[in-house]
């Protein structure tokens, strides 16, 4: 049986089930999170990757904690552009699972459990309080100002059809639409399949990404990947029938009698043609022959020195 032989009587931080007992979250999470949440208020304005750093939670290990946290409603970030035009990140850290519209009403200073107030972006260096509400100590760091907000590298998509890529777009953006629809590369990468036959059906990127944004659960999403894909299968619209494309049967050319030498004879003409094939190339091997014994009659030209010769006047003259 393990039991706590000896509780600390201070400095511990209290540890919600919905961290510690998450299935999802990998330790790393669990720990950079439940190390943050413990922080004293003069260490709260330190950037997420710094206070990660001191963990020894770095590279991959930092990012995939990071998005772990952000793709379960842990961790909420906002861009905001202050005074001078500088771009800055604000990320909000709770230890409980929030919607967008909860995290911006902690941001507007309201409680979570009330109707969610209109978002207040934050002045760059500003941020929320530590506790609110219901929440134990909650974070928001300013990252570092940049004169342009920062883009997201992705890595290169392997080769596939224009409609499994304008899916996997399509996927992608909803982010920026409804962050609790955040996927990672791969989860838009293992969806877009079904969201080519979408488009493969008629339906736009525009119509596809507001079917997928439009009417979330009230409770909000849980999973992301779960969530798109029931809807992408359940509501896929019905394939439009094909309709049958005949080809054009040229009409047959009417029979005509050849004017050429010979018996009569008939053929169909195409463009008009008084003669059929074998007597055009009859008459071809005739004309060919006849500019043949032309050229041949014509003499061999005179060489030059004789045909200067002969233009010369006489010496005796």
């Amino acid at each position: 049986m393990i039991r706590h032989a000896i509780a600390p009587s201070r400095r511990f931080t209290k540890a919600s089930h919905d961290v510690v007992r998450h299935p999802r979250l990998t330790s790393d999470a669990k720990i950079l999170l439940l190390y943050v949440q413990g922080l004293p208020d003069e260490q709260a304005e330190k950037p997420l990757s710094e206070l990660a750093r001191q963990l020894g939670i770095t590279g991959r290990a930092y990012q995939k904690s990071k998005e772990l946290l952000f793709v379960h409603g842990f961790l909420h970030e906002k861009r905001e552009q202050g005074v001078r035009g500088l771009w800055s990140t604000a990320q909000l850290l709770s230890n409980v699972p929030l919607t967008p519209e909860e995290a911006s009403g902690l941001r507007a200073g309201g409680d979570p459990d009330d109707e969610p107030p209109a978002a207040q972006p934050p002045m760059v260096g500003e941020s929320a309080d530590r506790t609110v509400g219901r929440q134990l100590p909650v974070d928001e760091e300013q990252e570092k100002n940049y004169p342009h907000p920062p883009s997201q590298a992705e890595p290169e998509p392997e080769p596939c059809s224009p409609e499994v890529a304008e899916g996997e777009s399509v996927l992608l953006s909803l982010r920026h639409v409804r962050r609790e629809l955040y996927l990672g590369v791969r989860e838009a990468r293992a969806l877009a399949g079904l969201a080519a036959k979408w488009l493969l059906r008629g339906i736009t990127a525009a119509q596809l990404r507001q079917v997928l944004t439009s009417e979330l659960p009230e409770g909000g999403v849980r999973s992301a990947v779960g969530f798109l894909r029931y809807r992408l299968v359940h509501k896929m619209p019905e394939e439009r029938p094909q309709a049958e494309v005949r080809a054009a049967v040229p009409p047959v050319a009417a029979l005509v009698a050849c004017a050429g030498p010979g018996d009569e004879h008939v053929f169909r003409s195409v463009e008009g043609e008084t003669h059929c094939g074998e007597c055009r190339r009859e008459q071809a091997r005739k004309e060919w022959a006849s500019r043949r014994a032309w050229a041949e009659s014509i003499p061999d030209p005179q060489p030059w020195r004789e045909r200067f010769a002969a233009a010369s006047p006489s010496p005796n003259v």
